[in-house]
């Protein structure tokens, strides 16, 4: 059976994972796409690691029952916490998003980088890892405390969220990052204040780009690519009030919602 003109599915702990399937729709124009905003329980950062999986469990099921051909877990948390366990689980292809550390470290020139994340990403086994495994760099790690409920309150560019960056990120300045690193898709809405708090000199960095580029390569390598050239359809469900994913799609599309 041929699956390729199946839908991608995409779910997130809320409206953050939008940043990802923005960087997907833009490279693979032709793919139709479900995206499920599960803001019921957001945020994912401060849940144990295995509501975190039962929630993953949850919102794939549902992708799933969609015919979705792969599915891109579109939050840092859960793929942190839970990929492996999602892997393991479904015979379907899971396209995880973590923090870009190593290009970070890789390009550093002060040696110091700075990562702003979830607290259930920066405890994960495999955050650890990866910290791990680099050496003489300074990783500043800083758990982006509220800043998910208040992205998901609709309150981007408000003066609680400039006060809580500022809070979290000037420590990382003293210590002379050079680049800081996005560990959360909720965050990249944020870069717009992030910049002005920040030297113009240290780069921020997100895996949006990343993700589609391996989404890509995943669908190619399962020949899943949608060649037939068609209006997509993207359909977006939240199981919380629409307004706010409305607003950060630019009211271009419609949200429905569902309790998955």
């Amino acid at each position: 059976m041929d699956k390729s003109t199946a839908p991608i599915g995409l779910f997130d702990s809320g409206i953050g994972g939008t940043s990802i399937w923005k960087e997907i729709h833009n490279l693979l124009p032709n793919e139709d796409t479900i995206y499920l905003a599960d803001s019921k329980n957001a945020p994912y950062g401060q849940k144990s690691k295995e509501e975190i999986i039962e929630l993953s469990f949850k919102n794939t099921e549902y992708l799933l029952e969609q015919n979705s051909k792969i599915i891109v877990v579109a939050c840092n948390t859960a793929t942190t916490n839970a990929i492996k366990e999602l892997r393991a689980k479904y015979d379907v292809p899971f396209i995880g998003i973590e923090p870009a550390i190593k290009p970070a470290a890789f390009n550093t020139k002060t040696k110091t980088i700075g990562i702003l994340a979830t607290k259930g990403t920066l405890s994960s086994e495999l955050f650890y890892k990866t910290v791990s495994s680099l050496e003489g760099i300074n990783v500043i790690e800083q758990v982006g405390y509220n800043l998910v409920k208040l992205i998901e309150e609709g309150k981007l560019g408000s003066p609680e969220i400039k006060e809580l960056l500022e809070e979290y990120l000037n420590p990382m300045i003293e210590a002379n990052i050079d680049h800081l690193v996005l560990g959360c898709s909720h965050y990249p809405y944020l870069v717009p204040q992030i910049r002005k708090i920040l030297p113009e000199s240290v780069k921020i960095i997100d895996s949006g780009e990343a993700v589609a580029k391996q989404t890509k390569a995943i669908l190619e390598k399962n020949n899943l690519l949608n060649t037939n050239s068609h209006k997509n359809k993207n359909a977006f469900y939240t199981n919380a009030d629409t307004t706010v994913l409305k607003s950060i799609l630019n009211n271009e599309y419609e949200v429905l919602n569902k309790d998955f």
